[in-house]
This record gives C-alpha cells, structure tokens and sequence, in this order.
C-alpha cells in the first residue's frame, strides 16, 4: 500500500481578523489548501484579495486567528515567537521585492546572514554562501558591495540569500516588482530550474505573465479562494 505524502505546506480552515479600534477586517476567510514537495505555486489576486496576509502565515511571520498551519506534518499554529523564528531561519528561504540587502555591505556578507543567527562558525558560513553564490552564477561579485551591483544582480543575490540554510520552502514575494521586464523574466526562468532541481516554490504575484511560469495557480478574491487549478498556460511554462 503506497503511503500518502505529507503535505510541506497545509492550510486548514484559516481565517484571520485585524482589529483597528471598534472595526474587524477579515483578511481570510475559513481557506484551505494543500501545496506537495517540488510544486511551484504562484498565489494571485488584487490589492485586498488576502494573498500577503496568506504568505505572512506561510512564512511564520503572523499567526492565523482562527484554523491550523501544518507544515511539513507539524501544527505550529501555537508555537511561541521563538520557536517560530528558528522555523523562519531554517525552513523557510524568503525573497521579497525589496531585496532587504544591507547596501554598504558585501555580497558574501549578505548571504552569509541567516547563518549568522543559527550559530554556524564562520568558516563554513563562508564556504556555504560562496556554493550558494556559485548556485546563481555570482561567485564573482562575492566582495563587491550590493550597492554596486544591477537590479538582476541583486536579486539573485537575494535568492542565494534564500537558498544557503537549504530551506524546505522558498516563499517569493512580488520578486520581480523593482524589475524591468527582460530581468523579471530572466529570474523567472531561474525560479522555474530551482524547481527543477527540486526546491519548492511559492511565488506571490498580482502579474498573469509571471504567474505564468508556475505549475499551479491559487487565485484569492476578498480573503477567499476563486479556484484553484493547474497552470494551463505554456507561454512560459516549463519551456
């Protein structure tokens, strides 16, 4: 009898509220999903649809108000912020449209931050972000400042970043915002080989061209989920 496979990422029944004074505003309401190893799932919608506040959950960064978050098979829905921030470091490889690389620092120093917070001697911190800026094709600029480097420099930067603690997931969020179209579609075809070599991707997108470059499409309106289906679109898809 063949085993089911765990979900890395399960959403079940979450909801969540903001409170400002006497007003609640319901950002999600009662979804639920399922996203495998090795999927690349683009999550779409409008301003207000609810797809930040579902990747701020995903991400350990906020905590649902109401449902259960399993990832990798384990509830963390009530793990304290400690706990959650050793999840965040080391499960979990975040890229988000502003980069958020220090600018007077170098390349290699940039990278080597998430292992900083878990403790690795820096040596081997060293040695895993220069294999992880080989990864992007950057070895070379590792002692350049990130400041002094392109647009599409600094987001592979950002994405060697993401990939040096190894992660289960890589939650990317509007990478390509900040970009001009060649370089947005450029870093799309290296989302689209990193899920080749195996890494699960969740892309937040409000952009159909680059949604497009994803196996699957979850499309929220108004904190809910509109469908749910597989990318038929082979404009870019797999090519």
């Amino acid at each position: 009898m063949t085993t089911k496979q765990v979900p890395v990422i399960s959403f079940q029944n979450i909801s969540k509220d903001y409170i400002t004074g006497t007003q609640t505003y319901q950002a999600l309401k009662d979804i639920s999903f399922d996203i495998y190893k090795n999927e690349f799932v683009a999550i779409m919608g409008p301003s207000g649809s609810g797809k930040s506040t579902t990747m701020h959950i995903m991400g350990a960064l906020d905590n649902a108000t109401d449902g259960q978050y399993f990832l990798k098979g384990k509830d963390i829905t009530e793990y304290d912020e400690d706990a959650l921030a050793e999840i965040r470091n080391r499960e979990i490889g975040f890229i988000f449209q502003s980069f958020n690389l220090l600018p007077r620092t170098s390349v290699l120093k940039n990278v080597e931050r998430p292992m900083m917070y878990a403790d690795i001697p820096p040596d081997q911190r060293k040695d895993k972000a220069l294999r992880s800026l080989k990864l992007v094709g950057l070895e070379e600029k590792a002692e350049n400042l990130s400041n002094h480097i392109s647009g599409g420099q600094i987001q592979r930067v950002a994405i060697a970043r993401a990939l040096v603690m190894n992660p289960s997931i890589i939650l990317a969020d509007e990478p390509t915002g900040n970009l001009d179209s060649k370089t947005a579609h450029t870093i799309m075809d290296f989302f689209q080989e990193l899920n080749r070599q195996g890494n699960t991707i969740v892309l937040i997108t409000h952009e159909d061209d680059i949604a497009a470059y994803a196996k699957r499409v979850i499309r929220l309106h108004d904190g809910t989920i509109k469908s749910d289906t597989i990318n038929s679109d082979k404009t870019h898809a797999n090519r």
